[in-house]
C-alpha cells in the first residue's frame, strides 16, 4: 500500500518568510519534513509551493517540488484545491498513492512515530476516509463561544450545541480541535466525496479517525517561534 508525502506551503503570507524561518538553526518546514522522512511508513515525498525558497529547502530534504500556480497560493486560496493540483502532479510521474500525508509547513508539531500510528490506522481500515491529530481545547469551547448581535450585544453564538453551560471548563463536555501539523487521508475516497464530507474540511469526508496529541504549534506570528523553538526542546530527537 503506498503511501505519499505532500509538504505544503506558500510563500504570500502575514508573517514573511514564516515557513523558512529559522528556529534552532533549522527552517521551520525542516521539522515537519524531516519527520515525514523519519516516518517509516511512507514511500515518496513531494512539496507543494508558489515560493522558491520554500521548494529549495523542502528539496534539501529530499522533497520533490510541485510548482504551486499563483492563484492557488493566495491568501483566499482553499487548501483542499492545492492538495488536489499536488495529487494531478504527483500523478505525472507515478501512480497514485493509496493514501496521502499532508504535512503542513508552517507546524513544527510533528513526530515520526505520530505519522506512522496515523497511517497504521488507517491501512488497518481503508473504509477510514482520514486520520487526524487532535488537541483537547476546553477553554475555547462551542458552548461558552458568543457572537454580537444587531444591537452590538453579545450572545450566544452556536444556538444548536447541547451540553451544561459552565465557566468551568472541567463541566463541559470534552471538545477537540483540529490540529494543522499533519492530515492523513484516503485518496480514493478523496477523490470520491467531491468536498461532501465534515465542514469545514470537508474533502476529508465523513469517516474521519482521530489521534490525541497534547498541542499543535502553527507558525503565525513571532511570539509562536518562541512558543515552538520551546517544544523542540523539549520534544525533538534529532
Amino acid at each position: 500500500m503506498k503511501v505519499t508525502a505532500l509538504l505544503t506551503g506558500r510563500g504570500n503570507n502575514t508573517l514573511k518568510d514564516k515557513n523558512i524561518l529559522d528556529v534552532l538553526g533549522h527552517p521551520v518546514l525542516y521539522y515537519p519534513a524531516h519527520s515525514g522522512k523519519v516516518a517509516e511508513t511512507i514511500d515518496t515525498y513531494y512539496c507543494s509551493s508558489d515560493d522558491e525558497n520554500i521548494l529549495s529547502a523542502a528539496e534539501k530534504e529530499g522533497y520533490k517540488r510541485i510548482v504551486r500556480p499563483a492563484e492557488l497560493a493566495s491568501p483566499t486560496a482553499q487548501h483542499v484545491d492545492a492538495i488536489m493540483h499536488g495529487l494531478e502532479e504527483i500523478k505525472k510521474q507515478e501512480e497514485l498513492p493509496e493514501i496521502l500525508v499532508v504535512l503542513l509547513a508552517n507546524n513544527i508539531t510533528v513526530k515520526a512515530e505520530w505519522i506512522d500510528a496515523c497511517v497504521k490506522m488507517m491501512q488497518d481500515d481503508m473504509t477510514i476516509s482520514a486520520v487526524v491529530p487532535v488537541y483537547e481545547d476546553n477553554d475555547h469551547h462551542p458552548l461558552r463561544g458568543k457572537r454580537v448581535d444587531e444591537n452590538g450585544r453579545l450572545q450566544m453564538y452556536e444556538q444548536n450545541v447541547t451540553g451544561k453551560v459552565s465557566t468551568n471548563r472541567q463541566d463541559l463536555p470534552t471538545c477537540y480541535f483540529l490540529s494543522h501539523n499533519f492530515w492523513v487521508l484516503n485518496t480514493k475516497l478523496l477523490y470520491e466525496s467531491k468536498g461532501q464530507g465534515q465542514a469545514p474540511w470537508s474533502f476529508m469526508g465523513d469517516n474521519i479517525a482521530y489521534y490525541e496529541i497534547e498541542d499543535s504549534i502553527d507558525i503565525h506570528k513571532e511570539i509562536d517561534l518562541l512558543i515552538a523553538k520551546d517544544w523542540i526542546e523539549k520534544n525533538y530527537n534529532d
